[in-house]
Order: C-alpha cells, then sequence, then structure tokens
C-alpha cells in the first residue's frame, strides 16, 4: 500500500479512537516513513527536519493569542455577551431566544468571514469572543458542532473565494505554484474557478445549520479552564483604543506579511494608549500562549509529518499510478485526483502549505488529460483547500476547537473534525469535481 495512504490512515485512525492529534501525526508519520522504504533513523530525521519550518506559525499563533486576551482585558467582550444576555434573559421568550440564537450563529459567521478578509487575525478572534458566550449557548441549548461548522465555513470559505487578506496569498500562491509547473495564469481567473467549489462549502452549511445540528443539545454548567481574567467595563477609551489596535495590527501584518509584528504592534498600541497596563503583559502573553500552545504543537507536528511524506516519494508515486489508471477518462481522472488531493491534505492539514505539493504534480498530468486552464485552476484549488476544510492538523479546525472546548465538553475529532469533513469535505469533492468538468 502507499506510504501516503498508510500514514494518513494510521493518523486519522487513532485521531477517530480519541487519541491525542499530536502523537497521531507521530505515529502516522512513522508508518508512512518505514513503509515507504525508510529506515527508523531516516524517518526521524526527516520528522524532526520539518518541524522547523512550523516554528513561524507556531510563534504567529502565541502571539495571536496574547492581543486576543490583551483585548479581552479591555472588557470589550463583555459588552458583547452583555448585548446578547439582554436578548435572552426577558421573560424567557422562545422568541427572543429563536433570535438570540440566529444573532450568535450569524455574529461568528461574520467575525470569522471578517478574519480572513477584511481584518486578517485568522483564528485569534476565536478565543476572544467564543468562551465568554459558551453559558449563553448552553442556556439556548445550541449545538457546539453547529457553532464549530459555522467558523470553519467562515474560516476557509473567504479566502478560497475572494483575493482579499488571506486570500490574496492563497491565490497568488497559486498563481506561483503553477507557473512555476509550467502553466501560465491569469489571477482573475482563480475566483471564477473557485466559484463553484465554494458554493458546496455554502449548501455543506446549510445542511449543518437547518438539517444536522437544528435540534438542542444539553451541556453541563462548568467552570472553563482558561485562568479567571479581571473583568472591567469598556469605556468609550477602550473600544477607540481597540479599534486602533485592531487596525495596527492589519497595518503592520500586510506591510511585513508577518502575524507575529501584526499581533505585536496590536499589543503595543493597547498598552501605549492605556487600554491595558505594563505590568501585566507577562500574563496576558503568557495566557494567550497557553491558548494556543495546543494548535501550535499540532501545526509543527504537521509540518514535520509533511516533510516524512515528502521524503518517501510516495506522493508522486500515488498520483503517477492514477494518471497511469484513468488514462483517457477526464471525468474518473478528476474524480481520483481530487480524492488523492483528499488524502495528501487530511494529512498536512494547510492548504497553503499544500499548494506547492498538488500543483507541481497536478499540473503536468492535467495537461496530459487535456484540461482547459481555468478547470486545472480548479482541480489545484479545491485539492488543496481540503486540507483546511476537515484535518484533524488544520487550524480551521483546531481554532474552533480552542474555543468550544474551554470547559472540557467538546471532542476535537468527533465534534469538528468529523462534522466539517462530512459538511465541507464531501461537498468540496463532489462540487470541485463539477466545476472541473463543466470548465473542462
Amino acid at each position: 500500500m502507499n506510504a501516503v495512504i498508510v500514514a494518513v490512515l494510521v493518523m486519522l485512525v487513532l485521531s477517530l479512537l480519541r487519541v491525542n492529534v499530536v502523537f497521531a501525526l507521530l505515529v502516522g508519520a512513522l508508518a508512512g516513513g518505514l513503509s515507504g522504504g525508510l529506515s527508523f533513523a531516516d524517518t526521524v530525521t526527516s520528522f524532526t527536519e520539518g518541524l522547523g519550518e512550523g516554528a513561524t506559525i507556531a510563534l504567529s499563533y502565541a502571539m495571536l493569542g496574547g492581543f486576543a486576551v490583551a483585548i479581552s482585558r479591555t472588557g470589550i467582550p463583555e459588552l458583547l455577551v452583555a448585548g446578547v444576555l439582554k436578548i435572552v434573559n426577558r421573560d424567557g421568550e422562545t422568541t427572543r431566544a429563536s433570535l438570540a440564537k440566529v444573532l450568535i450563529v450569524l455574529a461568528l459567521l461574520a467575525m470569522s468571514i471578517f478574519s480572513q478578509n477584511l481584518i486578517p487575525i485568522h483564528i485569534a478572534f476565536i478565543p476572544l469572543l467564543v468562551p465568554p458566550i459558551l453559558h449563553v449557548m448552553n442556556e439556548l441549548r445550541i449545538d457546539r458542532r453547529l457553532i464549530a461548522a459555522v467558523l470553519t465555513f467562515g474560516l476557509t470559505a473567504p479566502y478560497i473565494l475572494l483575493p482579499y487578506g488571506f486570500g490574496l496569498i492563497f491565490h497568488e500562491t497559486i498563481h506561483e505554484q503553477m507557473e512555476l509547473a509550467g502553466l501560465a495564469i491569469d489571477m482573475a481567473d482563480i475566483p471564477r474557478a473557485m466559484a463553484l467549489p465554494v458554493a458546496g462549502l455554502a449548501a455543506g452549511l446549510a445542511i449543518a445549520i437547518f438539517f444536522s445540528y437544528r435540534k438542542p443539545r444539553d451541556y453541563q454548567k462548568r467552570t472553563t479552564n482558561i485562568v479567571e481574567i479581571q473583568k472591567r467595563t469598556a469605556s468609550m477609551k477602550d473600544v477607540i483604543v481597540t479599534v486602533v489596535a485592531l487596525i495596527a495590527a492589519l497595518y503592520a501584518q500586510v506591510a511585513t506579511d508577518s502575524m507575529i509584528i501584526g499581533a505585536l504592534a496590536g499589543i503595543l498600541v493597547l498598552y501605549v494608549f492605556g487600554a491595558m497596563k505594563w505590568r501585566e503583559a507577562d500574563d496576558v502573553l503568557s495566557e494567550g500562549m497557553r491558548m494556543m500552545a495546543f494548535i501550535g504543537f499540532v501545526m509543527i507536528s504537521a509540518n514535520g509529518f509533511a516533510s516524512v511524506l515528502k521524503a518517501t516519494g510516495a506522493i508522486e508515486s500515488l498520483v503517477g499510478g492514477v494518471s497511469d489508471l484513468f488514462a483517457g477518462n477526464q471525468g474518473v481522472a478528476a474524480l481520483a485526483m481530487l480524492l488523492v488531493g483528499l488524502v495528501v491534505t487530511m494529512g498536512i492539514g494547510s492548504s497553503f502549505a499544500t499548494i506547492p505539493i498538488i500543483a507541481a504534480i497536478f499540473v503536468p498530468m492535467s495537461l496530459e488529460f487535456g484540461f482547459s486552464t481555468i478547470a486545472i485552476i480548479a482541480l489545484v484549488g479545491t485539492a488543496s483547500a481540503l486540507g483546511d476544510a476537515g484535518s484533524p492538523a488544520s487550524d480551521s479546525t483546531l481554532g474552533p476547537t480552542a474555543g468550544l472546548n474551554v470547559d472540557g465538553q467538546h471532542n476535537h475529532i468527533w465534534d469538528t473534525v468529523v462534522p466539517t469533513f462530512i459538511h465541507y469535505n464531501i461537498p468540496l469533492v463532489i462540487f470541485g469535481w463539477i466545476a472541473v468538468m463543466l470548465l473542462g
């Protein structure tokens, strides 16, 4: 059996058995390396060498966590929660409870969308907004799997479709890597090519909201495992300074192309203008890092996992086998390539990290099958996006879990990964295939 399939299957099975994701990635990498012909020592070396590539993103998330906690210390989350409570706690009216549910879903959906294109803070808003309203969601008996689906949609669909914020990076990466693979493309064609796959994500979101998780679900009243912070009432000055901090973070991130510098700029604005006190700096950064530590370790491990898969050469042989097996049949070949992309990206967990691998292999193979340029864009873009939509190692699934599991009642695999895989990865494959065939 191909080493990529072995590695991903081992990782997924262990994850489904509730084994820690970091441990599952490590064991999966060892299984893939050994089955791919690498010695134990070479497998460990490849895994270790790949870890360094995840250090930057891990530190980025730690700093974003610090920024999120710094904003939470201003009292602004309490203002947001108070607004929701005013709607919920009025004589327990069913209409108002339903309105509150809609408000929460729409607010979190809007924030997750804005976090990709408008205010590119990515998942940093989740620990800022979600934990404070968990008790409200418990009162309303909202299924947290629904919220996980909503957040993951907002964290993936906007950047896949729109060339702004993280979307610009995604589109530029597709453009650059496809040209390196020997196919010149127009950036303007990417949104058109990805429109139908994103429609698949929207269909999955609608199913999750209106069918899968519409029924109430009960949770226990528990204290969170996040350190209690000193509550304060946000003043108008705090609100203004926070807005300025967000703008500063956005500008610094775009100017330097670094989430680390962006988060640092936002934190400094909060401190310099008095929204936060300097003596609280250590507590704020430490708490933010603790919140994001799990995500950081998973992302670092995922890079090691990807490094082992590359070292085995099994990705190329897997795709080559597909090419030989379905030569002359465009429809079956396109579906097979998407399924291969699903296997590869499920293990790596990052669409951005997967694009170079997918483009280098899929572009020449797609040209052999006679696909049009825009169809190849849809194929590469969809195959890459599969990793973010439902992988245990994706920050788009890890982020929602980090916010929803602060009281220990939301399992990463069964309550986030499985729901998002069903509602997003499956529609992505189906709609991506339709897009390739229509544009082919």
